[in-house]
């Protein structure tokens, strides 16, 4: 026998529809963030290049290190975005999500190496290694603020049109 009264099932229809709303984050990074990552991410690189160009090293070891911090660069904004797909249930393939992982750490690696290996002042060599970390996780930092700012806006219009 089924006892349920029209008071019940309205009940059963509003917690179904509170569970189709979705919580929307809405805590877009401020503009001062914003602008201090960027800041952040235009020193390091900025600081790493000039002190490569003014640099005593054959061009080769200049171009090495100059790839390195690209690759670098690359290689964390890759794992920055495989990680944030994944949270929101974008797919994301597990070999791509590997080797993003790979090939920053790799980036590290080979800086590492070659600033062990390198015939420059133990300053120089924490002057590149600082620079290149900055740049590193400001590069992330702008990804993160970049996919938030877009995330945001694509859930308020969203949230607009069901309106």
């Amino acid at each position: 026998m089924n006892y349920q009264t029209t008071v019940s099932l309205k009940d059963e229809e509003n917690l179904k529809s509170k569970k189709k709303d979705r919580k929307v984050y809405n805590h877009k990074p401020t503009p001062a963030f914003i602008g201090a990552s960027w800041s952040a991410l235009l020193i390091g690189m900025v600081a790493y290049c000039i002190g490569l160009w003014n640099a005593n090293m054959e061009l080769n070891e200049k171009g090495y290190y100059f790839t390195i911090l690209l690759f670098g660069l690359f290689s964390v904004i890759s794992v920055q975005k495989a990680v944030r797909d994944k949270l929101e249930n974008i797919q994301v393939t597990e070999m791509y999500y590997g080797i993003s992982w790979f090939t920053s750490i790799a980036a590290i690696v080979l800086l590492t190496i070659g600033l062990w290996n390198a015939d420059l002042e133990l300053s120089e060599k924490g002057f590149y290694a600082m620079s290149f970390t900055l740049s590193l996780f400001s590069a992330i930092a702008v990804q993160k603020n970049t996919r938030d700012v877009a995330y945001i806006n694509n859930e308020l219009d969203t949230k607009e049109d069901d309106d």
